[in-house]
């Protein structure tokens, strides 16, 4: 792993979609900048992206929110790789799954993109080999409801839930980088 690792969560900019399902990459980067840096920090990277950094682990830290909404997210990454010259194996994409069960987390290196239009185009961008951790938000009873469902606000309790899952991961932060895989288990340990 590099001097430089970055961390991004997928969404769509806007006060309108701040809360939505699908905004649950930009939820876990906000609660992430509260371990070296603020949400008051976050600057715009050319038009593509709110970034903040931090030291960490011996490492520098880039929280990245790509302003360039959810269906192009990877034109901000390949600028933030080009910029910082990073490998995509240091980079982490935190998503939403709707093919998870809710609060269910999968933590994986390369792979496919299941269909998530913001993974297919970071792919097409710059590869497949960058860290995924999916966050499951569940699925509604109809397919033809996938874009209402993920457009949608989480309910209440489930913004507990993931706001908890937000936690975690900023307390184990540590545990990402080193050991990916058991970060898995003690996300997932009830």
């Amino acid at each position: 792993m590099g001097d430089c690792v970055l961390f991004v969560g997928l969404g769509n900019p806007g006060t309108q979609y701040k809360n939505n399902r699908h905004n649950v990459g930009f939820m876990i980067i906000d609660a992430l900048a509260e371990v070296g840096a603020s949400s008051s920090s976050f600057k715009k990277a050319a038009s593509l992206a709110e970034t903040a950094s931090f030291s960490a682990e011996n490492k520098k830290i880039i929280l990245v929110k790509p302003l360039t909404y959810m269906n192009l997210s990877g034109r901000a990454v390949r600028f933030l790789l080009d910029f910082y010259k990073i490998k995509s194996d240091d980079v982490f994409v935190f998503h939403d799954d709707i093919d998870l069960e809710f609060g269910r987390i999968k933590i994986k290196k390369g792979g496919g993109n299941g269909g998530h239009n913001g993974l297919r185009n970071i792919d097409e961008q710059i590869d497949c080999e960058y860290w995924r951790i999916r966050v499951g938000i569940g699925r509604p009873q109809r397919k033809s409801e996938v874009t209402s469902y993920v457009l949608h606000d989480f309910e209440e309790d489930e913004a507990i839930t993931i706001s908890q899952i937000a936690q975690k991961i900023t307390e184990n932060f540590a545990l990402l980088l080193s050991d990916p895989k058991k970060l898995e288990q003690e996300l997932n340990a009830k």
